[in-house]
């Protein structure tokens, strides 16, 4: 299962829309080492002022990667944590989360292409 999900929380989306924080806590409690490496690039970003920032530090075990591939393969939980940061994430392997400041469309054009794919690749990572 991707998320825990609280009776409350199932209520309100039986009863129509979700709020968007109530989303959002919902993948930070039930997604905690996706939503450390996420919030801590964001504030690597904010820090820096660069483009984006980018985790190139593989997770400690299958649970944090698991977290990672179910966190950013969902569109909605993705978008819902680009509209909390206020950023655009991407994502390549199985492991390597960027954080992009919104105007930085280039740089994030980049990072996405097959090109960065090929490159960013490692025998270590074929079966990741």
């Amino acid at each position: 299962m991707s998320l825990t999900v609280s009776n409350d929380l199932l209520d309100q989306a039986k009863a129509g829309e979700v709020d968007d924080e109530a989303f959002v806590a919902c993948v930070r409690d039930s997604l905690p080492y996706a939503w450390s490496v996420i919030s801590e690039l964001v504030k690597q970003r904010d820090h820096t002022g660069a483009e984006f920032a980018d985790n190139t530090v593989p997770p400690p075990d299958e649970t944090a990667r698991g977290q990672l591939l179910r966190c950013l393969a969902s569109d909605s939980m993705r978008g819902a944590l680009e509209r909390h940061f206020q950023v655009k994430l991407a994502f390549q392997n199985c492991h390597r989360v960027a954080v992009f400041d919104p105007a930085a469309t280039r740089a994030h054009a980049e990072f996405v292409t097959a090109r960065s794919q090929i490159l960013n690749q490692s025998p270590e990572l074929v079966d990741c």
